[in-house]
């Protein structure tokens, strides 16, 4: 493909002949935006993904001296998709620029898709706090355009990383909210008992035995199905065995639930934390007495 590279490289060569020359504005600048964008074709074929990244973004210096802010903060995705392969932070900062042009032209709903996108490359590379942001911008701006479900999709999201990050509370109030606004929506409300369940584990977390019985009660109250649940029998059962300080019923009481329901890695985690911190407090009464 090193053929594809040299024709790149002509392409990129003539663009920038053309913006240093003479030429009517407007033309000047959409003639070297069209051989910009073949100069990153060609990069792209030949796996220079920095180079065509780097392309781009001259693409997109070209189309806003046009005034072309759609088509600028499109080449900024452009230049993001091809830095993925090779620079989160180049990535981060291309879609960066891509949702400040979205917002600055009203398309709320490309810049909440693209805030999310960034929360996700943050959830790559383990930065959960900054992760976090990302997805809470993007809630926001779909709940301002009335993507109710997306914007749940993010707040799910916030919520998981903020048990990851031992912030119990707010993951807990988060996944309650979102129950709250789902049950009586039809298509969301079949979520409703696996936000419950998320909502009880983070309970579970904070080992706060009344907290997690008043919670069944609202859970209840809130859906009145979800006392017959498998989820609801699980948290009962595993609010009992803490109440009852045994880590042998609660590790079986999660056996028995995963044997039938698989758990997935986030509740898993976080019922191995509360199974340690109610190991822990059985060492300690064990060593005072």
């Amino acid at each position: 493909m090193a053929d594809q590279t040299a024709i790149g490289e002509d392409f990129e060569k003539k663009a920038e002949k053309k913006l240093n020359g003479w030429g009517l504005f407007g033309s000047k600048y959409d003639d070297a935006a069209d051989l910009y964008d073949k100069a990153a074709n060609c990069f792209k074929l030949s796996k220079k993904w920095d180079r065509a990244g780097a392309v781009y973004i001259k693409l997109a210096s070209c189309h806003l001296k046009l005034e072309s802010k759609h088509e600028a903060a499109s080449a900024h995705v452009d230049a993001a998709n091809c830095y993925k392969k090779t620079s989160v932070q180049d990535a981060a900062q291309s879609l960066n620029q891509a949702v400040n042009l979205f917002l600055e032209i009203g398309r709320l709903n490309m810049a909440a898709r693209y805030c999310k996108e960034l929360g996700e490359l943050y959830e790559q590379e383990q930065d959960l706090e900054k992760a976090m942001d990302y997805f809470e911008r993007a809630a926001d701006l779909f709940e301002s355009e009335e993507v109710t479900s997306s914007a749940n999709q993010c707040k799910q999201k916030i919520a998981q990383f903020a048990a990851q990050l031992e912030q119990y509370p707010k993951a807990t109030e988060i996944f309650e909210a979102i129950a709250q606004k789902s049950v009586n929506n039809n298509l969301l409300k079949y979520s409703v008992k696996g936000i419950l369940l998320n909502a009880g584990i983070c309970q579970l977390c904070r080992g706060d035995v009344v907290a997690i019985t008043n919670s069944l009660e609202r859970y209840q109250e809130l859906d009145p199905t979800f006392s017959g649940t498998r989820e609801y029998k699980l948290l009962a059962d595993l609010a009992a065995s803490m109440e009852e300080e045994d880590v042998g019923k609660f590790t079986d009481v999660i056996k028995e639930y995963d044997s039938m329901t698989r758990l997935d890695s986030w509740k898993t985690t976080l019922l191995l934390r509360a199974k340690n911190a109610l190991k822990a407090k059985e060492e300690e009464e064990d060593d005072l007495t």
